[in-house]
């Protein structure tokens, strides 16, 4: 049996504003980092031990991640950064706070938009300040993996090629994984571990700070799940 931990980030300061967040490069709140630090303190209570973590390029996935760390006597672990485990890129509707977008556009809209699996939000224009090619951490991406905006859909095939080509490769030569990333980035490797489909995966959300352990066969088929912590 392998067991797989997902952790998504604590509360961001855009979580506890109520923005759309998307690629936008925010802090963890004070109620973020105390999340992590109870998901690190939880994870060593349990006994979990790691070889191996991944994160995002998105500082509130990888201060989430120093702080488990820390927490667990960890802070040696080699870990793996990669744009393609950040949140969904929300587009035009990334700093709007979503109360009031929900409001202007209703909630059909608004459901289309944040839930669908295929529909991605309004594309931002090359020229927007807030366009992921003017920061230099995007600087190796191609003009095509720069997104303007994305469905859920494309963020699990971003996800997908990093997962077959690093991730998975690692767990079946017996690594112990921690992934620390996204509500959706991690949403589009649960709809891979469980088979979900695109009109379920619409209705399952992460709660932040919480580990998330599965339990997989040693082909990687899922078997069991369970939230480390009582929320």
């Amino acid at each position: 049996m392998i067991e797989l931990v997902l952790l998504r980030h604590g509360e961001s300061e855009w979580n506890k504003a109520g923005k759309f967040t998307g690629w936008t490069d925010v802090d963890l709140s004070a109620q973020g980092r105390q999340e992590a630090i109870a998901a690190g303190k939880s994870l060593k209570e349990a006994g979990y031990e790691f070889d191996l973590a991944y994160t995002s390029y998105l500082r509130r996935a990888i201060q989430t991640l120093w702080l488990v760390l820390e927490q667990m006597d960890n802070m040696w672990l080699p870990v793996v950064k990669s744009w393609r485990l950040n949140e969904r890129h929300y587009g035009a509707l990334q700093g709007r706070i979503k109360l009031k977008v929900k409001k202007k556009e209703g909630d059909d809209q608004f459901l289309l938009w944040r839930r669908s699996y295929k529909t991605p939000p309004p594309p931002l224009e090359i020229s927007d300040d807030r366009f992921p090619g003017k920061e230099a951490k995007y600087s190796q991406l191609s003009d095509d993996q720069l997104p303007l905006s994305e469905s859920l859909e494309d963020t699990r095939r971003r996800f997908e090629v990093f997962w077959e080509s690093d991730i998975k490769p690692e767990i079946l030569k017996g690594k112990r994984v921690l992934i620390a990333a996204h509500g959706n980035s991690l949403r589009s490797l649960i709809m891979m571990l469980e088979n979900i489909s695109e009109e379920k995966i619409a209705n399952k959300e992460l709660p932040t700070g919480n580990p998330l352990i599965y339990e997989l066969d040693n082909n990687l088929n899922f078997i069991s799940k369970e939230y480390l912590l009582n929320t």
